[in-house]
């Protein structure tokens, strides 16, 4: 799937992902290949990625939101 993690300031990470990991408001859930259309908003916490090289990388976020569409994630973090 194509990933963006992107603050006010800058983009943090676009690429291909094949998971992302996310600190929800009601705790933490994760986004797979395909998945269905959603969107959800962000407490603070870390986001894990393993991206396409399988290397896990965490990025801190202060909040936000996230929406899923047509395998596109959209990270939008403060």
């Amino acid at each position: 799937m194509r990933l963006e993690i992107v603050t006010p300031d800058k983009t943090i990470f676009e690429g291909e992902a094949s998971l992302v990991q996310l600190p929800g408001l009601d705790g933490l859930f994760e986004v797979l290949n395909h998945h269905m259309p959603m969107i959800a908003g962000l407490k603070k916490g870390k986001v894990k990625v393993i991206d396409a090289s399988n290397k896990e990388n965490f990025y801190e976020i202060n909040g936000g939101v996230i929406e899923v569409l047509n395998n596109k994630v959209m990270v939008l973090a403060q």
